[in-house]
């Protein structure tokens, strides 16, 4: 049976002098000596009202902005959209289909659609991203809390962090795997001294929850749980051996304990093989470049200036509190460092066909690594100063986001305005003006801005997810050659109006190669204030708006009657 009353910590006194003996012998805490209580110095409860109070500012900017400008999220949101309503829409009907398969990147899939039967997909999509937050901060807390058996108010420090780059992208199965990959760690440390059946039985659970969320969302409990082991491994090596007759002793030898712990990872081997994503093993590549460039979207978001100074705050409170000798660090911690580094060089760039898969490592280690601090707070300048960094980092973050996201919102707001122009059911192509835009932080929106089009308007968009082992909605096959199927960068316009550059289209043409025929309307992206019409012959303007335009296409009608003149 699982002691839940230990794991949430809510245990009686007296049992908790037994828990932190068990714990020390096991090798789990950083040392044999109990942290006193008086050194936390908040209650849980104080520490529930604050964790909720933090939950609550943080989800501000997800509450004031349905339409959060992340790159991928609308992306995502609009193929929720698809899922729960392509029974009933026939426009939607028309393009799209759902087939439900075994795929490693499905928690958002599986939660949105049930959430938009009592409310609205913005707001569904809203409740998920507050959900993952959440997520990922209470399983900051709990894995801290296992490790130095109490609640601790430290863990809040890492709320600042929930704004990344990583969450810019709009990676949300991540997010949302993060969040359980700390749970699920959190778990087995909890259970690590219990039945070995009960340990491997709940933490195969996580896997299988986890598969489903992200594959890589597996890796990062993986690399969690390899780290603890080793550490715990370590440690039992440089004790002495355990009486026989104490009842704390090893009934299986410490490296088949070890091992044993892999064995929850299995079901994910058959998984995969019956996966379609198993297709796209040899899409990888290694890149050195941009190693550095991960580590710092755990802490930059918009402003570099900003990023410095979230830096700098750490930076000076963790040498104060270094100084005072009140910020200790769990020896798993350096552990996880190490296996964490080591993994983070190795990874490629681009595993499984999807990109950033070693950028996006950092962010779950750091809080991770977070859960492994624990900071003494009987000193009165420790606890104020505790205190400030952690109000000028939320202030600043919030302060950061909230800047940036208003500007941002009339770019969004005129897109929507853009979108009521589209007649219902069309079919959408999407270009760049500039192919090299796209990059920048305060751009990423616009990235895939168009697929606003699938939830307003029902339509056909070229930029939709709709990959083959990576997504459970799929263009059907009267329009799949009217698509981007492989995840690739819109063309640009000069692509798309010139007929001079030395492209073989015998062979495999472009699904954009017939445009003046297969679609009704085109947005072009990336474009300047004064962006003239490319070609007025065959495209007359809609909507222009900050940064795109979106232009009728009048090819059909231009072929029409050319076959009439003839």
């Amino acid at each position: 049976m699982v002691d839940v009353g230990q794991f949430l910590g809510l245990r009686a006194a007296k049992r908790a002098h037994r828990s932190t003996q068990a714990a020390t012998q096991a090798g789990i805490l950083a040392d044999s000596r109990t942290i006193p209580q008086d050194a936390v110095r908040f209650s849980g409860r104080q520490i529930a009202i604050l964790f909720i109070t933090l939950a609550a500012i943080a989800s501000v900017p997800i509450l004031l902005y349905p339409w959060p400008p992340l790159s991928d999220y609308i992306n995502h949101l609009a193929r929720m959209h698809v899922i729960a309503t392509v029974g009933s829409d026939r426009d939607l009907a028309l393009f799209y289909q759902v087939q439900w398969q075994v795929i490693p990147n499905l928690m958002m899939d599986l939660i949105v659609p049930i959430l938009q039967r009592v409310m609205n997909v913005y707001l569904a999509g809203q409740v998920y991203t507050i959900m993952s937050f959440v997520l990922i901060l209470s399983g900051t807390l709990a894995l801290n809390r296992q490790l130095y058996r109490h609640w601790s108010v430290l863990p809040l420090i890492a709320f600042p962090l929930l704004y990344n780059n990583v969450f810019l992208v709009g990676t949300m199965n991540y997010l949302f795997g993060i969040g359980l990959a700390l749970w699920a760690l959190a778990s087995w440390v909890a259970l690590r001294e219990r039945a070995l059946v009960l340990r491997l039985a709940v933490s195969t659970l996580f896997v299988l929850a986890l598969f489903f969320c992200h594959l890589f969302a597996v890796g990062v409990y993986g690399l969690g749980l390899l780290a603890f082991e080793l550490h715990r491994l370590l440690a039992l090596r440089q004790r002495e051996p355990l009486p026989l007759d104490r009842p704390m002793q090893r009934r299986v030898p410490a490296w088949a304990d070890f091992v044993a712990s892999g064995l929850p990872f299995l079901p994910v081997i058959p998984l995969l093989l019956m996966s379609p994503t198993w297709t796209l093993r040899w899409d990888f590549t290694w890149e050195f470049n941009g190693k550095l460039k991960g580590l710092l979207f755990v802490i930059e978001v918009y402003s570099h200036s900003a990023t410095f100074f979230l830096a700098a705050i750490v930076a000076i409170g963790a040498l104060f509190a270094v100084r005072y000798r009140a910020l200790r660090f769990h020896p798993f911690g350096w552990m996880l460092l190490a296996v964490g580094t080591a993994t983070y060089l190795a990874l490629p760039r681009v595993l499984f066909d999807t990109y950033m898969a070693d950028q996006r490592l950092p962010i779950a280690l750091a809080f991770m690594i977070i859960a492994c601090a624990h900071l003494d707070l009987r000193d009165e300048f420790v606890r104020r100063g505790f205190a400030t960094v952690l109000v000028l980092l939320l202030a600043v973050r919030a302060f950061e986001v909230q800047g940036v996201w208003r500007d941002l919102s009339r770019g969004t707001a005129s897109f929507r305005d853009s979108v009521r122009q589209i007649e219902r059911g069309s079919k959408v192509l999407v270009a760049y003006a500039d192919p090299d835009n796209g990059d920048n932080a305060r751009d990423l929106w616009l990235t895939h801005a168009a697929c606003l089009a699938i939830i307003e308007r029902s339509a056909l968009v070229t930029t939709a997810f709709t990959v083959l082992g990576k997504q459970v909605m799929h263009v059907r096959r009267d329009y799949r050659d009217r698509v981007d199927t492989e995840d690739g960068t819109p063309p640009s316009v000069r692509q798309l109006l010139s007929h001079t550059e030395p492209t073989d289209w015998d062979d495999d043409p472009p699904y954009w190669s017939h445009w003046t025929s297969d679609y009704d309307y085109l947005y072009i992206l990336f474009t300047d204030r004064d962006y003239a019409n490319p070609d007025p012959t065959r495209l007359t303007p809609v909507f222009a708006g900050y940064r795109f335009v979106l232009y009728q296409i009048n090819g059909t009608q231009l072929a029409g009657m050319s076959k009439t003149s003839d």
